[in-house]
């Protein structure tokens, strides 16, 4: 009877630990310019015997060479947020791993560190693997912009290392992040 009481209380003890949120599959949707790019970039060049787009009010790219490129990236947002709870990549944010993808791909050399955080809600076992999540997560939408997975690493700090200090919910929300670095 006492192994049964014991066991009974182990189960609820961990059942009181779960979450709601699913830690199982990132949501990551596709967004490379290999399916609506190249069939834009194609109707804009039909007119054209030179297959160019240039003079057909289409964007033409500027080579802003290695050292452009670099102050470009100081000037562009490094980190991340999310929501409560949450490893999902809000849509405003997207702008800002688009930018990381084109410039990593520019260069093979380089290498990236994701590191994913959390605010100071719940368990240490349980911000450390949100925490992973969040960075696997910009990890997976960097890759599927055609980042190499060997230029990619996913840490998690969980709420080892707050970006701002205090339990309000501003400073949560700062918290809650991950922060792509260069090495």
């Amino acid at each position: 009877m006492k192994r049964f009481l014991a066991v009974i209380g182990i189960v609820a003890a961990l059942s009181a630990c779960g979450s709601a949120v699913k830690l199982d599959s990132v949501p990551v949707e596709d967004r490379s310019a290999t399916s609506t790019g190249a069939s834009s970039a194609s109707a804009a060049n039909a007119g054209r015997s030179d297959g160019s787009a240039v003079g057909n009010g289409a964007v033409t790219s500027v080579d802003l060479g290695k050292a452009g490129q670099d102050a470009a990236m100081q000037a562009t947002t490094r980190i991340v947020y999310f929501d409560y709870d949450s490893f999902v990549i809000r849509p405003e944010f997207q702008p800002v791993i688009e930018a990381h993808a084109k410039y990593i791909r520019g260069d093979k050399s380089r290498n990236v560190v994701i590191a994913g955080h959390t605010d100071d809600r719940g368990g240490r076992e349980y911000n450390l693997a949100l925490g992973q999540k969040r960075a696997e997560a910009v990890r997976k939408a960097l890759n599927l912009l055609g980042v190499a997975e060997s230029q990619l690493e996913a840490v998690s700090f969980g709420k080892e290392k707050p970006a701002v200090a205090g339990d309000t919910e501003a400073a949560m929300e700062k918290n809650r992040r991950a922060e792509i670095s260069y090495r």
